[in-house]
């Protein structure tokens, strides 16, 4: 586990709301220097502390404004059967999030799609061809009410020790 500080807290919690602010701004929010700043973004991004820089782009405006939640159970529970899975969705572009889970299903996807006929293309492909797959509930998704990858973060808690 990363050897992480208050001063760590708070740089993860400025650019997890804005991953493009400069190192200066950064600096005068966390009441560090710009170079080390940086060096404590290199740090945090090498341990995986920070898993990556991205953008959440508006599903609507590259054509992709159906979304769906999919409840996935396979047909056993075995290792392989299991990491075949996790792989097929690891290469599949229309599964945005995909979680191993317990409870009533193996697995909870997000799935993007053009259209409802892009979605059924895609559970063809994906669901119905897989002899791994013993089924699967959709539930589309009516509205984004948040779109965040956002973790709450607090500096008293005992995994970021004293500064």
């Amino acid at each position: 586990m990363p050897d992480l500080d208050r001063l760590d807290a708070a740089l993860l919690e400025a650019v997890q709301r804005n991953n493009r602010l400069t190192s200066e701004e950064l600096g005068k929010l966390v009441n560090l220097s710009p170079t080390a700043c940086q060096r404590r973004l290199k740090r945090l991004r090498a341990e995986g502390v920070i898993e990556a820089d991205v953008a959440i782009v508006s599903p609507k405006a590259v054509g992709r404004s159906v979304t769906m939640i999919v409840l996935v159970s396979l047909e056993r529970e075995r290792a392989d059967i299991v990491d075949r899975f996790k792989s097929a969705i690891r290469s599949t572009r229309e599964v945005m999030i995909g979680f191993y889970v317990t409870g009533d299903a193996d697995f909870i996807l997000v799935v993007t799609a053009k259209s409802m006929e892009d979605y059924e293309q895609f559970t063809r492909r994906f669901f119905y061809e897989n002899p791994d797959i013993k089924g699967f509930k959709t539930m589309v998704v009516m509205d984004r009410v948040k779109a965040s990858f956002e973790f709450p973060i607090d500096a008293d808690d005992p995994v970021f020790g004293a500064s």
